[in-house]
Parts: C-alpha cells; structure tokens; sequence
C-alpha cells in the first residue's frame, strides 16, 4: 500500500468537509437524529478504513440504508436498530470468512440501476416533510409525502420550504455548470441557510443540540426473542451493506490506476464497522460511492485519507458542535433532495431502456418494487426475473437440426442407388445446446413428433449442459419413439453427461441393444444394416 500523506491528508479534510452535511442529513433521515449520523461516519468510518479490503473507500451513513433503517425504526425503536446493526456486522463477518464476496457483485445492472432509481426517489420523497416544515411520520414514505403535502396546502410555510428549494437549486445548478469551488457546494449552502436563519431570526426547525464528546461503547439490550424478530431486517441490511461497499469498491477500482480491492476483507471490515458503530449509539453503515469517488479525485491513495475524513468529522462533534446545531433541517433536506437528484445517472437509464425488452422489464420491476416493497424484496425480484429471463433466452439456444446423412458418412458397403434407398428410412438429428429444465421438453418437441421413419440417430456431441430433467425428458422421448416401432440410436454423448443419463436407466438400455456410439458415422453403417436386413423391423 503505497502511502502520500500530503495528498491523503489534503483528500481527507475535503471529503470530510463534504460528508458532514450527508451525516448529519442521514442521521435524521434514518430516524435516530443527527448525532448518531456524526457517530456513524467517525466510527464506522474508521474501522472500515482500517479493516476493509479497498484503501481508498470511505463509510459511513448513507442514504440507501436508510431506506431500509425508516421502517425498522418505526417498527422496533432506536435500540432495535441498534441490535440489527450488530446482528448485520456479525453475518457480514460470516460472510466474509466464508467468501462469498466474490458472489454478491454478481448482480445484474438492471437490477443495480433499477434499485439506485428506487432509492433516490425514496430519499426525495423522505425529505419532503422537512422541506416544508410540517411533521411526518409512517413506513410508507410515498403516503407520508402526500400527507406532508395536503398538510402544507392547508398551513403552508414559506420559510422552511424555500431554505430546502434553495439548497437543493444552488447544488443542481453547480453540478450541471461543473463549478468546484474548493469548499464543497453543499457546506457552503448550507452555512449560507443557517447564517440567513440566524441574522433574520427566522423561525424553523434546526438539529438541536448534539453531544459535545463521543458517548462511551455499551452493548444495546435485547432478549433472545428480539433476535429471533430481527433476524429478517438484519439479513436486509447486512445483503445491502455488503452489496453497496463492493459496488463502491468496483468504481474506486475503475477511478484509479493502482487500486484494487479484496472482497472478502471488504465484507469483513464492514462488518466489524457495523458491529462497533451500534456500540457508540451509531446506525449502521456502508461504503459511501460518492465520498469514495470524491476521495478518489481528489489524490487519495491509502486509508490514512478516511481515517482523516472520520478525525475532521470528529473535530466537528469536539469543537463546533454547537454551530453545527443551528443547522435548519430544511437546509439538510435540500442537500439530501439534490443528493438524490444526482444519483439518476440518465445515460445510463437511456442505454439501459433502449438496450432490450428485458433489461428495462428487470430494471422497471426493481423500480416498482424499491418504491412500492421494500429494498430487499425489490432486490430478490430483480434478480429472479433477470433470471427467468436469462433461462428463457439460454433454452432458446438450444437447436434441433435434421442432418443429411451424406454429409456425416458411414460405411460404403452399399451402392449409391442402395444407400438412397436405405436413407428414406433413417433421419438424423443434431443437437447443439443445453438441454436442461429451462427448454427441455420445447427442444425436443421436433423429435417427439417424427412419423414414418424406422432409425432415428441423434448426434449428442454438441450438447453443453444437461441435467436431471432434460435427461428425464430425453430418456421419456426415446422411449416413447420406440413404443412406436422406431429405433433410436445415440452417438457422441459426452462423458460429462453420462451420469445424468445412466440415472434414468436409458444409458444402459441403448448399451444392451447396442444403440449407443461413440461416432455418429458407425451409427449410420450400423441403421443402414438393420434396414437393409429387415425392411419393416429393426433388430438388435
């Protein structure tokens, strides 16, 4: 790990500088309050920087999970999401120790855009009732946003709505115009919202008051039937947590020349970071991809940069906590509105939506379900229909080909004039592609139908999968061929595929009759002489 502590100093001051907002934004957003945001970033931050598997990604709260932490917190409480956050880091841990982080980045991107989409119109959505400064609360964010709304058109309030307006339009109009002023946009607006508060006295929410140290480690209380409850949402956050960081990991990855990240270590550091951070009262945690990518840009090259974001995070709580108090929480509403904003990435959604049927059906469910369910469940359904789809489109590779006997061969013991007549009797089939429960019984379907043939010869040595059921199907067609008086002969099966089909007992069955060939040429000579030596039955 190559170490430059003036470039790595200078990229964590400023994504610190840029994550503050975003902390404290999530932190309220997740329901348990600003203070718990700051914990976050500081300890889970740090402890994922250290243990992680990529040295330049940075953690903390993000607004993903806390999509996923609103709901539980309506449902069990702050110290239910507190024992979630240790249960999620324990099976991250499991995870990693038995590696699987090498599969859960095998998603498709429809899935992966459709998800992204979902929750960023949650995030805007969570947002609204601190936009225009009336109180919301329930699980269902598109029902809490409409009743924000009806609220407001009742009593409306300027204040707090512009402030959210304003936040939320200088950041957008930065990005689009590509200004980078040294300072991050988002602190300037927002200090420039608290400063308007302050001078005008102006009556709107702010965070209140935070604590002036980091509270001392102590373990949440539960029972073993809490744990038996909380199993569900803690398996939804540690499949989030895990997915984000190594997707976080994979653009780092793609930013910089010399990073590569370890998976497994990656889910084994997260996972240490979401069992300590609980214990300092903090939500849990994943990598963030937009402070990654700012660390990044900004010349970062090992974990000392997220170590120094998490100690500029902590000067914060140490030294300027009561500043940061007179934060409007409309103000942190604008940010988190433009943050989602700026998660629709349109060329990608365009490319996606012009790219298939299919993928804009997976993307679109996932959307849907993000919104409507629930991430986990809107994750699952993505991928079981990219699934689904991916089967239909492999069993559909699968051909059936009749083959001209000339162009195989065979013995030439027969004239050109006794062969012609031989071959009215004897059809060949090709088959190239799985054959498995996906497509089994369609691929076949062409074979099952044959009429007026006495030697059917099916070529096998094109055959990349089979399993149980398209050996069943197989074996139940050749069986049903004979049952009508035609014989089947089998050349070039694979030997990777002689179990499945040895299962079924028709591997044996075609051995005993001597209906089973290595080539398909001997097969040829040898239905060319059952025809010749019987013209209405073959033996043998």
């Amino acid at each position: 790990m190559r170490i430059a502590p003036q470039r790595d100093l200078i990229a964590g001051i400023t994504v610190g500088v840029v994550a503050l907002p975003l902390a404290l934004a999530f932190g309220i957003t997740s329901g348990l309050g600003a203070a718990a945001g700051l914990i976050t970033a500081i300890i889970a931050g740090t402890v994922a920087a250290v243990f992680g598997g990529s040295n330049v990604q940075i953690s903390g709260p993000t607004g993903a999970m806390t999509v996923v932490l609103v709901p539980i917190v309506a449902q069990y409480g702050a110290n239910g999401v507190l024992v979630v956050g240790l249960m999620a880091g324990a099976l991250l841990v499991i995870m990693a120790l038995v590696g699987l982080g090498r599969y859960v980045r095998f998603i498709p991107l429809p899935v992966i855009e459709g998800f992204t989409l979902g929750i960023a119109v949650i995030i805007a959505l969570q947002q609204v009732p601190a936009a225009l400064g009336v109180t919301g609360a329930g699980e269902q964010v598109v029902i809490v946003a409409v009743r924000a709304v009806g609220q407001w058109l009742t009593a409306p309030q300027w204040v707090p709505a512009l402030l959210a307006a304003g936040v939320a339009g200088v950041m957008i109009v930065a990005a689009r115009l590509r200004i980078r002023p040294a300072v991050p946009v988002a602190l300037i607006a927002v200090v420039a919202a608290t400063l308007l508060v302050q001078v005008a006295h102006l009556d709107v929410a702010t965070i209140g008051a935070l604590p002036s140290t980091l509270p001392l480690p102590s373990l949440p209380t539960f029972t073993l039937i809490d744990l038996r409850t909380l199993v569900a949402p803690a398996v939804a956050v540690a499949a989030l947590a895990a997915l984000e960081s190594l997707l976080s990991a994979t653009v780092a990855d793609a930013m910089s020349v010399s990073q590569r990240h370890d998976p497994d270590r990656e889910l084994f550091g997260q996972g240490l970071a979401n069992i300590a951070s609980p214990l300092f009262g903090g939500i849990p945690a994943t990598a963030a991809i937009a402070r990654t990518a700012v660390n990044v840009r900004t010349g970062a090259v090992s974990r000392l940069a997220a170590i120094v974001h998490s100690a500029v995070l902590l000067g914060v709580v140490l030294i300027l906590g009561a500043a940061v108090s007179l934060i409007p929480l409309a103000a942190l509403a604008g940010v988190l509105i433009a943050t989602a904003l700026r998660m629709v990435e349109v060329s990608s959604l365009r490319a996606l939506l012009h790219s298939g049927r299919s993928d804009a059906l997976v993307l679109l469910i996932t959307f849907v379900a993000t919104v409507a369910l629930d991430l986990a469940t809107a994750v699952i359904l993505g991928i079981v229909t990219a699934g689904a789809i991916a089967l239909r489109q492999v069993a559909r590779s699968a051909t059936l080909t009749e083959t001209p006997l000339q162009d195989v061969g065979g013995s030439d013991a027969h004239t050109a004039e006794e062969r012609e007549l031989l071959d009215e009797h004897i059809v060949a089939f090709r088959f190239e592609g799985p054959l498995f429960f996906g497509g089994a019984h369609s691929a076949l379907l062409e074979l099952a139908e044959v009429s007026d043939i006495r030697v059917v010869i099916l070529r096998l040595a094109h055959l990349t999968s089979l399993d149980a059921t398209g050996a069943a199907v197989l074996s139940d067609t050749i069986r049903s061929l004979e049952n009508r008086g035609i014989t089947v002969l089998v050349s070039g099966l694979p030997d990777r595929f002689r179990p499945p089909m040895s299962a079924t007992g028709m591997l044996e069955h075609l051995a005993e009759q001597n209906h089973a060939f290595d080539h398909t040429p001997d097969a040829i000579a040898h239905a060319r002489r059952h025809v010749a030596r019987d013209g209405h039955h073959l033996t043998g």
